[in-house]
């Protein structure tokens, strides 16, 4: 396993998400612009759309604790594939960094990175805050 702490805390994190109806644990763990990692579960509820996922639980402990700024993160499924940021969660990625973004999917069987991609790799042409100057 790579000893980058977000690898183990994606891990972790994984195991605390709330997935009674999918069986579908996600994790996330990120780092910010200062160093500091912040992690989320996926949440799932009983009225499906109102469940959150793992990245925008990290996104928002980052926020919450003042960071703005995201420099790398893992991502921890528990499929077969590498699971990937929805869509949503690209986007919001995005918001918080550029295109170059380096995201890492990581297999919860192993801990071994399965598939990296930059956020422009999964969100190309996208639509960010620099969109808007």
């Amino acid at each position: 396993m790579n000893d980058d702490p977000l690898i183990p805390e994606a891990l972790r994190v994984r195991e605390n998400a709330w997935a009674p109806y999918s069986g579908f644990q996600v994790g996330a763990a990120l780092r910010c612009e200062d160093g500091r990692i912040f992690s989320g579960c996926n949440v799932e509820n009983a009225a499906y759309p109102e469940g959150t996922c793992a990245e925008a639980g990290a996104i928002a402990a980052m926020i919450a604790s003042g960071g703005r700024r995201i420099t790398g993160i893992v991502v921890c499924g528990d499929s077969a594939t590498p699971c990937t940021p929805c869509g949503g969660c690209r986007q919001k990625l995005r918001e918080f960094s550029g295109p170059d973004l380096i995201i890492r999917m990581v297999s919860a069987r192993s801990g071994e990175v399965v598939l990296t991609r930059t956020l422009a790799g999964l969100l190309p042409d996208s639509f960010g805050p620099d969109s808007l100057e």
